[in-house]
């Protein structure tokens, strides 16, 4: 869905502009969006889209903040229909284009958005959290902190991408991805494990590179295969009881004390050696029964995938 940005600068003037996949906001003349105010920094954030409708703002680190509805955002910040940007003295609000069809009838409207919403497919759904992101936020600057995650959003989305994946939903310090089960099932499950152990590599570099983190930046995961409704609303997202376990999996993450927790729709599709003897069942909120899992380790999910897992990095073996 297209987006439009209404800019009202600190003189008063104003302009539209129709948003582009990608806008960088900044002092500097070369950014898309430029704002010419000593509180603005040279490159001071971005608003970028992902998939057909969802956009984010972004502050890639400035100095004095950008802001959304008179909040500060630290983390990217998904985009709703009227929010108001303010960076600087300057305020952007962002529209989303609506339906041409705006005289059709209430009836005729839901049932166009019923023949267009569901679409039932088999889905793999990935879910990654930063461990400890509260503590990280009242530890660190918050100008570093927006940074951090301007960087982590980018870093993820192409770890998602390049292993044939694509991002639903970021929220917060979490990142809500999935693979179509269209093909071979086990190679969904593959390529979400290899996301997982890319998005876990960029995780623990990017808390490296940072000397005032005094801990290991890490994430839990939780991935699920089963069937949900694609294409739900404009922005094409998925719903329903799978993804919601896949979420509930991540959560589970951190009570059972392990990196990854996978469904048994998920991990069966994996040779045996990579989760023999490591199943459990566990009570998952939402659910009347059990759940099967398996929990594993970054070490073990290596071991899986057939990939070293070191202090440092994933890299694959010769």
């Amino acid at each position: 869905m297209d987006a439009l940005l209404s800019i009202k600068s600190n003189n008063g003037e104003s302009h539209e502009v129709v948003a582009e996949p990608v806008m960088t906001v900044g002092r500097d003349k070369n950014n898309t969006i430029v704002i010419n105010e000593k509180l603005v920094s040279r490159n001071h954030g971005m608003i970028r889209r992902l998939g057909k409708g969802d956009y984010y703002l972004i502050d890639v680190g400035s100095s004095n903040g950008s802001f959304v509805n008179g909040r500060r955002i630290a983390t990217p910040q998904l985009l709703k229909d009227g929010d108001e940007i303010k960076i600087g003295q300057t305020i952007i609000t962002f529209q989303l284009e609506k339906s041409g069809e705006l005289n059709e009838s209430t009836e005729e409207s839901e049932r166009t958005m019923l023949a267009t919403v569901t679409d039932i497919k088999l889905i793999t759904i990935l879910v990654a959290d930063i461990r400890g992101y509260t503590a990280l936020s009242e530890q660190v600057p918050i100008a570093t902190l927006t940074k951090m995650m301007a960087q982590w959003f980018r870093s993820v989305s192409d770890d998602i991408e390049s292993n044939n994946g694509m991002v639903d939903k970021f929220i917060g310090d979490c990142v809500y991805a999935r693979w179509d089960g269209e093909g071979k099932l086990v190679d969904t499950i593959h390529n979400a494990l290899s996301a997982a152990l890319a998005i876990y590599s960029t995780t623990k570099k990017m808390g490296n590179s940072h000397p005032e983190i005094n801990r290991e930046l890490s994430i839990g995961v939780g991935i699920n295969t089963g069937h949900a409704a694609v294409g739900i609303g404009t922005d094409n997202t998925a719903l329903g009881d799978a993804v919601n376990l896949a979420f509930r999996l991540e959560t589970a993450s951190k009570t059972l004390d392990r990196d990854v927790v996978m469904s048994k729709t998920a991990y069966s599709c994996l040779p045996e050696t990579g989760w023999q003897g490591k199943e459990r069942s566990i009570e998952v909120k939402g659910k009347r029964g059990e759940v099967e899992i398996c929990a594993l380790t970054w070490q073990e999910v290596g071991r899986a995938m057939g990939v070293d897992v070191d202090d440092e990095t994933v890299t694959h073996q010769m």
